[in-house]
């Protein structure tokens, strides 16, 4: 099982950098960069719902999955 995070795909769409929506959603570029990287191994549904707001999306825009 595999989850993909399409995080950098969605912000370049919307021209916008990591510490902007860092700071948007309230994490640290630390911990945004964890999510990017696919290194998290949980989204905390509040953060998920932070950065649709802010980027103005689904989180399946974000979320893949690929088996």
């Amino acid at each position: 099982m595999s989850i993909i995070i399409n995080l950098d795909v969605m912000m370049a769409k919307r021209k916008m950098s990591s510490g902007e929506l860092a700071e948007k959603i309230g994490i640290t570029q630390a911990n945004l960069s964890v999510l990017k990287t696919g290194k998290a191994k949980a989204v905390r549904f509040s953060t998920l719902e932070a950065i649709c707001t802010a980027l103005d999306c689904q989180p399946g825009d974000i979320l893949e999955y690929k088996n």
